[in-house]
């Protein structure tokens, strides 16, 4: 019987805008304002450092990806070189990290649509909304990446309009209720760091998590037709996405209104767009934040079907997920994936406010894990495989200085998480996590061992 594989049905324009909108968080249109509110202009170098670091991540991740184009996501690289039991323990952090993601962004759907319809039980737009993307993923990846495109476009386009507008308004010295528009905004009101380098460490956090998701483009190397063309442009234009999305945006923002008059509490966007009279501006950025949510609940169902086909094909999840469609979609692994998200609908029903802040500080911990294990594959790569090294035609740059840099940045955000009150708890409780999946796996391996002793390897 002849092996099931996926499709390669996601063409460069797919994988392209699947990288932006990973590289363009929710973040930037919400939680701009209390970013801005933490750091002051320095906000622009947390953002900068940060793009640099992630892009790094995406260079050892896009090499190892191209090594083996039998690879379908970066479980396979990290069991040929960290070992099985790693292997099994990233492929169900990333696993839980996006379910985690869908969860919240299934809520924000809820809430963003209330803007318009407050009569409608929050619970209901997030069931319809799942209901719709299982349905799409269902169909072929392409239809996938298709959904991905256009909700990526959204976001492009306002974040476009919005660097266009501050430009045109900056230039003319448009005047707003806090003064003048001008690039000396950026300096003149207490400096580049107003909160003293406290305020500036601290909005790593949210920096990092607004990065969360742009390793995406690594787990659709398995269905992307010219991989060895294609994901190396993807992964290259991220430093310019990262330019124009995040430290453009920025810059006209705090270019037009001094840092100070920005309201934490409010989408900068809004406050952007309503200065030009624009009436509707609340309800646009309404309309973008409700696309990005869904954008992101659609990538979670396509990450998390994906992995478990993954964990599936080496065993570490039950056989039947490696089943697909005549489609070449894996049905068994979409579908429980999707139940799994269902329960947000559930808790959104029982108890609508507060669920969600706890998972998704730990699911930013487990993040980091999966950066970290990257980069640690990465570097085993290199030692034990110098051959593949020597053929790369997609190498990272300044190996291994990268990595240990890499690395240490993680470190450091581990310290900033510890530091915050709101995201301390988050390190107590995931180590339980990790523990919970090595007694999985070692309670998975002694029941396996005796049937087929001969072939199991120690990792």
């Amino acid at each position: 019987m002849q092996e099931q594989k996926l499709e390669r049905g996601l063409k460069n324009r797919h994988v392209q805008l699947i990288a932006i909108g990973g590289a363009i968080g929710t973040g930037l249109f919400l939680g701009a304002g209390k970013s801005i509110h933490l750091a002051g202009p320095s906000i622009l170098f947390a953002y900068m450092i940060t793009g640099v670091i992630a892009f790094l991540i995406m260079r050892a991740l896009g090499e190892l990806l191209l090594t083996n184009l039998k690879y379908n996501s970066f479980v396979d690289f990290v069991k040929d070189y960290v070992g099985n039991m790693h292997a099994f323990i990233t492929g169900w952090t990333y696993w839980f990290c996006w379910i985690s993601i869908a969860m919240a962004d299934l809520t924000a759907v809820g809430l963003y649509t209330q803007y318009w319809f407050p009569e409608v039980p929050q619970w209901m737009p997030g069931l319809i909304a799942l209901v719709v993307l299982l349905i799409m993923n269902l169909a072929t990846v392409k239809l996938f990446g298709e959904m991905e495109f256009w909700f990526a476009l959204i976001k492009v386009i306002a974040i476009l309009a919005l660097i266009v507008i501050g430009i045109f308004m900056i230039i003319n010295g448009f005047s707003t209720n806090s003064g003048t528009s001008t690039f000396t905004n950026l300096w003149s009101h207490d400096g580049m760091f107003p909160n003293g380098i406290n305020g500036f460490i601290l909005s790593f956090q949210m920096v990092v998590f607004a990065f969360v998701g742009v390793e995406l483009v690594g787990l659709t190397a398995g269905e992307t037709e010219d991989p060895e063309r294609v994901i190396p442009k993807a992964i290259n234009n991220i430093p310019i996405r990262i330019l124009i999305f995040y430290i453009g945006a920025l810059t006209v923002i705090m270019s037009i209104y001094p840092w100070s008059a920005i309201n934490p509490l409010e989408s900068p966007f809004v406050q952007v767009f309503v200065a030009v009279g624009i009436a509707a501006a609340a309800g646009i950025v309404n309309f973008v934040v409700l696309t990005s949510a869904a954008s992101a609940c659609n990538s979670a169902i396509f990450s998390t079907s994906r992995m478990v086909y993954s964990l599936a094909k080496e065993k570490n999840a039950p056989k039947s997920f490696t089943k697909l469609t005549s489609r070449k979609v894996p049905s068994n692994a979409l579908f429980f994936s999707t139940v799994v998200i269902l329960i947000t609908v559930v808790l959104n029903y029982v108890m609508p406010e507060g669920v969600f802040t706890l998972i998704t500080s730990v699911s930013t911990v487990c993040f980091i894990y999966i950066w970290g294990i990257t980069v640690i594959s990465h570097l085993k790569y290199r030692k034990t495989r110098p051959d593949l090294a020597k053929v790369s035609k997609f190498k990272m740059p300044l190996y291994p200085f990268s990595n240990y840099l890499i690395l240490a940045f993680l470190a450091f955000i581990l310290v900033v998480l510890a530091l915050a009150e709101d995201t301390r708890v988050s390190l107590f409780i995931t180590p339980a996590w990790f523990i919970l999946l090595i007694v999985i796996y070692r309670l998975k391996k002694t029941k396996v061992e005796p049937v087929d002793q001969g072939e199991i390897v120690e990792n």
